[in-house]
């Protein structure tokens, strides 16, 4: 049962934005350009990366962050200087942009600041789209995770910070594939961390009859699934699983089901054109109004509350 790369299979960068940013002493920047997903990794220099609403956290040489947007961070040599320059989409590298005005040597592509002694180097690639990026992903991630550089590919990011440096054809294509690789490798790499609790379908478990009613849920979530046919299917009694699932995992089976078929179907919803009862049989409601229940229950909406803040927030309307 690999259910990461199921939530990945869909992330698909295009048009990753790649900026390598020289940090000079003192500066810092706040970044705002509403990306949903941001992979900073530090290539020499010790910064610091404050979310919107966290803790500053710092990140060394080598290390790597993934940042779950849209909301704005800062990235600093001091957490407690105040941002010197607020970077848009619109606005990677006006720095870079002042100093070939007035004639100073052009800069290596993709590269926002001028570089000088003793200066902090960053890699940042963003999905700007959040087209792919499943809810039941992001609701297993923390504002801010940092991998450190003993965990991290330090290949994979040699690779990125050499591709940057120059301008070549089919570039962006390789950038995009680069992005994706980096995201899966510090996903993983995160993950597989005691520490960090990893969500329940990804960390193995000894309980073989509980990893085999999580296999045939996230295979077939659409099915009419009870605590009694799951029993049936993985060879155990209804009484048994029931304890066996709520001890590994922390609920009951159908508690975790209805959370998971809601967590699939506000993917379905911001992703897709089909119909709010289209998208309810999909994943395993009988109708429209079976859905809405479910889903208001676990997000507080309904399903045609959630597609229309989705298509608010890419200046769509319903």
């Amino acid at each position: 049962m690999d259910t990461l790369a199921k939530l990945l299979d869909g992330v698909r960068a295009r048009g990753a934005v790649f900026t390598r940013t020289v940090m000079t002493p003192q500066w810092s920047l706040r970044f705002a350009s509403g990306a949903h997903l941001t992979l900073v990794a530090a290539l020499n220099g010790r910064v610091w990366i404050t979310p919107a609403d966290g803790e500053p956290m710092e990140l060394g040489s080598g290390d790597i962050a993934v940042l779950r947007g849209p909301a704005p961070y800062t990235v600093a040599e001091d957490p407690a200087s105040p941002p010197g320059r607020v970077i848009t989409s619109a606005d990677y590298c006006a720095r870079t942009a002042r100093a070939v005005v007035v004639g100073e040597p052009a800069p290596d592509p993709r590269t926002c600041g001028v570089d000088e002694p003793g200066s902090a180097l960053l890699i940042s690639g963003a999905y700007e789209d959040r087209t792919g990026i499943s809810d039941r992903l992001l609701d297993a991630l923390p504002d801010v995770l940092v991998v450190p550089e003993a965990d991290s590919d330090r290949t994979l990011l040699a690779l990125i910070a050499a591709e940057v440096r120059h301008d070549k054809a089919g570039q962006q294509a390789v950038l995009d594939r680069l992005l994706d690789l980096m995201l899966v490798s510090t996903l993983r790499a995160w993950f597989d961390r005691p520490k960090n609790h990893a969500p329940v379908w990804y960390r193995p478990t000894d309980d073989s009859v509980v990893a085999s009613a999580l296999r045939l849920m996230h295979d077939d979530p659409a099915h009419p699934w009870t605590v009694a046919t799951l029993a049936a299917k993985v060879g155990a009694s209804r009484s048994g699983l029931a304890r066996s699932f709520a001890r590994h995992v922390g609920e009951p089976p159908m508690t975790y089901l209805a959370t998971w078929r809601v967590a699939l179907a506000a993917d379905l919803l911001r992703d897709t054109d089909d119909t709010v009862s289209s998208i309810a049989h999909k994943v395993g409601y009988s109708n429209t109004f079976a859905l809405s229940v479910a889903f208001k229950r676990c997000r507080g909406i309904t399903p045609t509350q959630h597609r229309a803040a989705v298509l608010h927030s890419r200046g769509l309307s319903a």
